[in-house]
C-alpha cells in the first residue's frame, strides 16, 4: 500500500534533485528519507529513482507517480480539513500564494474579514506570480492561488475558477510628458518612446498590444518591482503600462497616468483545486477575497 507520507518524499526529492536537499526541505534526516523512498518502491514493486553518482532522475513509473502525487495529497488534505471543521476540532488552514499587487490590496482586506468572521483559520501567505502560483496549486503546495490572466491565455479548465475583478492596464509618463494631461491616448503615440516594462508575463503582454499596433517597443528598463516602474517614470526615463489595481498600493511621484486605446485587461481571479474547494476554510477565504475584490 503507497502511503500519503511516502508521496510528500517523492515529490520533495523529484524537485530538489537530491536526498539530502529533500531531507532539508522536509525537515528530516537523509538516512530517513532514504529510508522511506526504499519503502515506497517496494510498495509500488519497481524502481522510481535512478542514481547516477550525485544525480538523481526519476524513472517512467517515478514520473507517473508524481504526476498522481498532487491530486492524491491535495483530496487527503482538504478531507482532513472538511472532517475536522465538522467534528468542531478546528476551523481550518489555508495556504494563499498572491502575486504581488494582489497581495498589496485585495488579500489584506480578505483576510481582515476572515480573521473577524472565522478567527481560528489560519491562513499563510507566499508570493508567486502566474504561472508559477498556478503550477504550485497544481503540485499540492498551496490550497488558493490568486492569479490573473490576459486575454487568450492559458486555460484553467481543471481548477475552480472564482472570477474577482478585470482589471484595466493604464499607461504611466513623466508628468511634463507632451501626453501628460491627456484622458486617453492610443497606444502607438507612444511608439517613439523608452519603455520601463514590468514582470515577465507583463512584459510579454506589452510586447504584443505593441505589435499588433504597429511597433515594437524599445525596453530601456525592466523591473518586477512596481514602484522601481513608477521612479523611472517619474525620473523622465520612459513610459510604461501597469495594472490599475498595482497603482492602488503606490503613491508614485513625477508621474501621471493615462486610459489606454484600445483597452487591455486582465482577469484577477482566485483559483482552488475541486476538492479544496470543498473545505469550510477555502470556501470561506474565495468567498472573503470576492467581497474584497467588490469593494
Amino acid at each position: 500500500m503507497i502511503e500519503a507520507r511516502h508521496l510528500r518524499v517523492l515529490r520533495a526529492v523529484a524537485s530538489t534533485g537530491s536526498f539530502s536537499a529533500a531531507a532539508r526541505e522536509l525537515g528530516c534526516t537523509q538516512p530517513a528519507v532514504s529510508q522511506q523512498m526504499k519503502a515506497l518502491e517496494a510498495s509500488a514493486g519497481t524502481p522510481l529513482l535512478i542514481r547516477s553518482g550525485r544525480e538523481m532522475r526519476l524513472t517512467q513509473a517515478g514520473e507517473a507517480l508524481v504526476r498522481h502525487a498532487a491530486g492524491i495529497l491535495a483530496g487527503l488534505t482538504a478531507a482532513e480539513e472538511e472532517v475536522a471543521a465538522i467534528a468542531g476540532l478546528r476551523a481550518g488552514r489555508v495556504r494563499l500564494v498572491s502575486f504581488p499587487s494582489g497581495s498589496s490590496t485585495l488579500v489584506p482586506t480578505a483576510l481582515a474579514a476572515l480573521r473577524d468572521a472565522h478567527p481560528g483559520t489560519r491562513v499563510s501567505l507566499e508570493e508567486a506570480e502566474p504561472p508559477r502560483s498556478v503550477r504550485m496549486l497544481r503540485e499540492g503546495d498551496c490550497d488558493v492561488a490568486l492569479a490573473f490572466r490576459y486575454e487568450g491565455a492559458e486555460e484553467w479548465d481543471d481548477l475552480v475558477v472564482r472570477p474577482l475583478l478585470s482589471d484595466r492596464l493604464v499607461g504611466l509618463v513623466p508628468e511634463r510628458h507632451r501626453l501628460a494631461r491627456a484622458g486617453s491616448v492610443a497606444i502607438g503615440e507612444l511608439a517613439d518612446e523608452p519603455w520601463i516594462a514590468g514582470c515577465p508575463r507583463c512584459r510579454g503582454q506589452l510586447v504584443e498590444v505593441c505589435e499588433t499596433a504597429g511597433f515594437t517597443p524599445r525596453i530601456d528598463f525592466a523591473t518586477d518591482d512596481y514602484p522601481a516602474v513608477a521612479g523611472l517614470v517619474g525620473a523622465g526615463l520612459g513610459v510604461a503600462v501597469l495594472p490599475q489595481l498595482a497603482l492602488e498600493s503606490l503613491r508614485p511621484r513625477g508621474v501621471r497616468t493615462v486610459g489606454l486605446e484600445p483597452a487591455v485587461r486582465r482577469e484577477i481571479v482566485a483559483l482552488t483545486l475541486p476538492d479544496l474547494a470543498q473545505v469550510p476554510a477555502v470556501t470561506a477565504t474565495l468567498e472573503k477575497l470576492a467581497a474584497a475584490a467588490a469593494r
